[in-house]
């Protein structure tokens, strides 16, 4: 299990006083991992520095078809 107390988390800028969905980003080293903001405790996605940054190609696309070919 990977100790993630000393991880600096970074929240989604869409994040919201209210409780919207938003995610956090840790991505000093890798793996880069990402969890729900709402359940830091709770599971947490981890992420290549390549898979990462496809992810990120793909969603700055904005053409709504993200994952599809």
């Amino acid at each position: 299990m990977t100790d993630r107390t000393r991880d600096e988390w970074l929240k989604s800028s869409y994040s919201n006083g209210s409780g919207g969905n938003c995610v956090e980003v840790s991505h000093a080293s890798e793996p880069i991992r990402v969890r729900d903001s709402k359940d830091p405790g709770g599971t947490v996605l981890a992420f290549s520095a390549g898979e990462w940054d496809a992810f990120l190609r793909e969603v700055g696309r904005g053409d709504g078809e993200f994952g599809r070919s």
